[in-house]
């Protein structure tokens, strides 16, 4: 039995004070590392183990890196323009099931702008918990980001992890 058949039809909620979100980028020949706080979370699940609908959002108002200058600097206009934009989003519009999960095709939404992002989806059990992992290398040119490559890398590798709770 693969994982997705394992769980219920019905729609997921993901339990965002369990949930977390980060990523890495490099950033002046060094790899840079940051967290987001999830916001909200959800899945839709159909009879079969299929993906039906899935939609998450991070709070990028919040975003650490564990540099104060840094994180300030992302909220500037030619960056993340996070006084206007404070949230990115994702809504999945395609799904196909893979042996633990699925490999999933969206629009992720942020700083006032929309681009496609593809990704993987695992599932798994922690101490009866069910554990949704998803993956992504975002292109950050396709949000308008521009900055040297030297400076801000182009490849941002995201990363949320979110314990999924059905809902009754």
């Amino acid at each position: 039995m693969t994982a997705t058949r394992a769980l219920a039809l019905g729609v997921w909620q993901a339990d965002v004070t369990r949930s977390t979100a980060s990523f890495e980028v490099g950033n002046l020949g060094r790899k840079t590392h940051g967290t987001v706080p999830v916001t909200a979370g959800t899945v839709e699940i159909g009879t079969d183990g299929t993906l039906l609908a899935a939609h998450g959002t991070l709070d990028l108002g919040a975003i650490d890196t564990g540099n104060t200058k840094r994180d300030q600097d992302l909220r500037k206009p030619g960056l993340l323009d996070l006084d206007r934009h404070p949230s990115m989003t994702f809504t999945a519009t395609s799904a196909r099931t893979t042996g633990d999960g699925w490999q999933v095709t969206g629009t992720l939404a942020a700083r006032g702008t929309e681009t496609v992002l593809d990704g993987t989806v695992a599932l798994s059990s922690e101490d009866g918990q069910v554990v949704m992992t998803a993956t992504a290398r975002l292109d950050r040119r396709t949000l308008g980001i521009r900055a040297p490559g030297f400076l801000i890398g182009r490849y941002v590798d995201i990363t949320v992890t979110a314990v999924i709770t059905h809902s009754a």
